[in-house]
């Protein structure tokens, strides 16, 4: 059995429903489960044409301030159960994590922190990720498969932004965001894309400001990362560069089982 997964940052599921773009794309959609990030809305406020959508079983995790952060998962495979959040009350108000168990995986939906100009979120945003990584290694040495997707807000590597040099010390690639990537893999888990492609100019986000799609001057933040006992179950992983509507585009994870 093939599983194709899908993850994207709408930058507000309101505003991208009103894209042509995003149309094109959804209806077409061979995806058994597609993951968003940033939805900036609340499960009553998602525009109709998307919430009366009879192909997916849906589930939601709001923040509570409105229009900010949320994550929201469409799939065709009814889950086993879903969590809202990581169960720790000063880390789940934003509405950052959906944890949704299928028969043969564990999938993370997740909207990383951004450790926020000056890094005046970093704190809270290395207690997010610690947090997450303790709960992924306890599945994980429970025998769990795992599927961790969504923006990280992390680009891990050189490699993985436009201008390495001009990066170093702005959010996102900042030497304790990277080392929490690196900590993650060495707990045994893998970045699926880098699996297939360890080539550069591999983006999923741009700036609005600087046009940077055109020039492709971007970086890389969402990602697909899966247990090392999932790796010969992983048939594709890739970026769809192609796809409008955000400032991010979405990735994709096959999976065979």
């Amino acid at each position: 059995m093939s599983i194709k997964l899908v993850s994207w940052n709408v930058n507000g599921i309101r505003a991208v429903t009103k894209k042509e773009e995003f149309w094109d794309w959804f209806d077409n959609s061979d995806a058994d489960i597609i993951n968003f990030q940033e939805v900036r809305a609340t499960q009553k406020q998602i525009p109709k044409k998307l919430a009366d959508t009879d192909d997916f079983h849906k589930c939601f995790n709001e923040a509570e301030k409105k229009g900010y952060s949320g994550v929201g998962t469409y799939s065709r495979i009814e889950p086993v159960e879903v969590t809202k959040g990581l169960g720790i009350d000063e880390l789940d108000s934003e509405g950052r994590v959906l944890r949704i168990e299928y028969p043969d995986f564990i999938l993370y939906n997740i909207y990383f922190p951004n450790s926020g100009m000056e890094a005046k979120r970093l704190d809270f945003k290395v207690a997010f990720c610690d947090a997450l990584l303790e709960q992924l290694v306890e599945l994980k040495n429970q025998g769990k498969n795992l599927v961790i997707t969504g923006d990280y807000n992390i680009a891990h590597n050189p490699i993985d932004v436009y201008n390495p040099k001009n990066c170093e010390g702005k959010s996102g690639y900042l030497p304790e965001e990277r080392a929490w990537l690196d900590q993650l893999e060495e707990a045994g888990f893998i970045d699926t894309f880098r699996m297939f492609d360890e080539g550069e100019n591999n983006f999923t986000w741009w700036s609005y400001r600087t046009r940077a799609r055109e020039r492709n001057a971007g970086w890389r933040l969402d990602y697909f990362y899966v247990n090392e006992e999932m790796k010969e179950k992983v048939k594709s992983a890739e970026i769809l560069s192609d796809i409008y509507g955000s400032d991010h585009c979405p990735v994709t994870l096959e999976l065979d089982f």
